[in-house]
């Protein structure tokens, strides 16, 4: 299994510190995190000397928070800057001109939203992105689709419709104010529930909240998560 943390995860939008922190550990991917507009120059600028070659896997999350007049320019240096093997996530509430993201092709993942958007939460409000952004990807969050549902109802029929399409998985558990927490045994059950329908092989980031000396802790308990568990399968 390719797996390892968003940086965000790890430290917030210090992507050095997050690095040096996976340093030794088991992880063998990573997410480069600039949610955050102010983060994005620096990573950007950043990318040619960072150390990623112990890593199988290296995404990049694109802002999530910056206005309508700055999208051309995000999408355009996300499409120039970024090496052109690497996933690119976005969260689709800020995506409005789906034509300044079509060259960035199977590249471009979108990640469902969990309850505090009112947008891109299920198949249904996904397949209208898609169908305008026909090439792009899933980056399935298991923590927001859990959120939206604590049922997993949603997961088993999102990932149904779309599991030809996800690219990579985010995991962590997560509370009703959106905030990313380690693993709970309630979020390792629901997750082994739906961990047989997921396609095989895809990279997972993992965006709990951790310190540094218990991220392979956590990484084990994402490994338990998605085993599946034939007794919680209904």
């Amino acid at each position: 299994m390719i797996i390892g943390f968003s940086t965000g995860a790890l430290s917030g939008g210090d992507f050095n510190a997050a690095l040096c922190a996976l340093e030794g550990t088991n992880a063998s991917a990573v997410e480069l995190s600039a949610l955050r507009l102010r983060e994005f120059d620096p990573l950007l600028q950043s990318l040619d000397s960072l150390e990623l070659n112990g890593f199988r896997y290296v995404a990049i999350h694109a802002p999530g928070d910056y206005g309508e007049a700055m999208e051309i320019q995000v999408a355009k240096r996300l499409m120039d800057e970024v090496p052109h093997d690497w996933n690119v996530i976005a969260h689709p509430d800020v995506i409005r001109d789906h034509s300044v993201w079509i060259p960035l092709g199977k590249r471009l993942c979108i990640e469902n939203m969990d309850k505090r958007k009112s947008f891109g939460r299920t198949s249904k409000e996904l397949t209208c992105i898609f169908d305008r952004l026909p090439e792009a990807r899933l980056c399935l969050d298991l923590a927001h689709i859990r959120q939206v549902d604590p049922t997993m109802s949603q997961a088993v029929e999102l990932i149904d419709a779309m599991g030809s399409r996800i690219a990579q998985l985010h995991i962590s558990d997560i509370n009703g104010a959106g905030a990313h927490l380690p693993l709970s045994t309630a979020a390792i059950y629901a997750y082994q529930r739906v961990a047989s329908r997921l396609p095989r092989g895809i990279p997972v980031i993992i965006e709990s909240v951790v310190e540094p000396s218990l991220i392979d802790g956590e990484i084990a308990r994402v490994r338990e998560a998605l085993s599946p568990n034939e007794l919680l399968i209904k």
